[in-house]
C-alpha cells in the first residue's frame, strides 16, 4: 500500500500594514460563481467583513472557479479572520441556493507578503488582467467583477481603498489613474509573473530586501523561494 506522506503546513506569513496577495481556488477548480447574484453577494460581504477584521482591499478579481484579492491587514489575524467569516458566508449562500451540502473552496488559500514595494503594482495589474490573460475579454475594462474600473478609471467602488504606493504614482486622483492605465497596459514581465506565483502558491514573502532575512529568523523557515534547479552539493 502505498504511504501518503503528509507535507507539514507553514505558518501563514502575516505582517500588520504589509500588503498581501492571496488566491482562493474553488474545490477541484470547479466554479463558485454560478450568476451575477452570487458575484454581487461576494462582493458584498466582502467589504463588510473587510471593515470588520481590519483589512483594506486594493485590487480583485473574481473569476469562475478562483479569487484573487490584493490587501492589507492592519493586525496579524485579520487576514485569517476575513477569510474565514468570508468563505463561510459565501459557501452557505451557495450550499442553500443549490441544494449542496460541504466545501465549496479547494482547501486553505494560498498568499503572499508583497514585501518588495516594487511588486505591489505588478500585484494589482497581475490581478486585474486574469480575465485578459484567460481570453474572457479584450481589455480588463470590460469584465464587470474586478477593480480595474475603480483603480484605472475611477468607477465608484466602496470596496476598493487605494494604498499609499498607488497613490504615489501622482500628485491628483486623476493622475495617479492615469499612471496605473499606462502601467497596466504596458507589457508584463513573465519573470515577475512567475516570482509572483511561486511566491502566493508557496506562501513566500515576494521581493528580495535585508529584511527577509530577518523575518526567516523570527519564523524558523524560509520565506522568498529557493533558487530554480538542483541544489549544489
Amino acid at each position: 500500500m502505498a504511504q501518503n506522506w503528509a507535507m507539514p503546513r507553514h505558518a501563514r506569513l502575516v505582517i500588520p500594514d504589509v500588503p498581501v496577495h492571496l488566491i482562493q481556488r474553488g474545490h477541484n477548480r470547479h466554479a463558485c460563481f454560478f450568476g451575477e447574484d452570487d458575484f454581487q453577494y461576494y462582493l458584498r460581504w466582502l467589504m463588510r467583513f473587510a471593515k470588520e477584521s481590519g483589512c483594506a482591499i486594493h485590487s480583485y478579481v473574481l473569476m469562475t472557479n478562483h479569487v484573487h484579492l490584493a490587501l492589507t491587514p492592519h493586525d496579524s489575524g485579520g487576514l485569517a479572520l476575513l477569510m474565514k467569516m468570508l468563505n463561510q458566508r459565501y459557501v452557505a449562500h451557495i450550499n442553500k441556493q443549490r441544494s449542496w451540502t460541504g466545501t465549496l473552496w479547494e482547501g486553505r488559500f494560498k498568499s503572499c507578503l508583497i514585501f518588495d514595494q516594487s511588486y505591489f503594482l505588478t500585484c494589482m495589474r497581475y490581478i486585474e488582467l486574469n480575465p485578459v490573460r484567460a481570453g474572457m475579454v479584450g481589455h480588463p475594462r470590460d469584465y464587470p467583477w474586478s477593480s480595474y474600473r475603480a483603480n484605472a478609471e475611477g468607477t465608484f467602488n466602496p470596496c476598493i481603498t487605494p494604498h499609499a504606493i498607488y497613490q504615489s504614482q501622482g500628485d491628483t486622483e486623476a493622475d495617479q489613474r492615469s499612471a496605473y492605465r499606462n502601467f497596466v497596459s504596458s507589457n508584463e514581465d513573465q519573470i515577475h509573473t512567475d516570482n509572483i506565483r511561486r511566491a502566493t502558491n508557496g506562501n513566500y514573502a515576494l521581493g528580495e530586501t535585508v529584511s527577509t532575512e530577518e523575518l526567516a529568523t523570527a519564523l524558523g523557515r524560509r520565506v522568498t523561494p529557493g533558487k530554480r534547479g538542483r541544489p549544489h552539493k
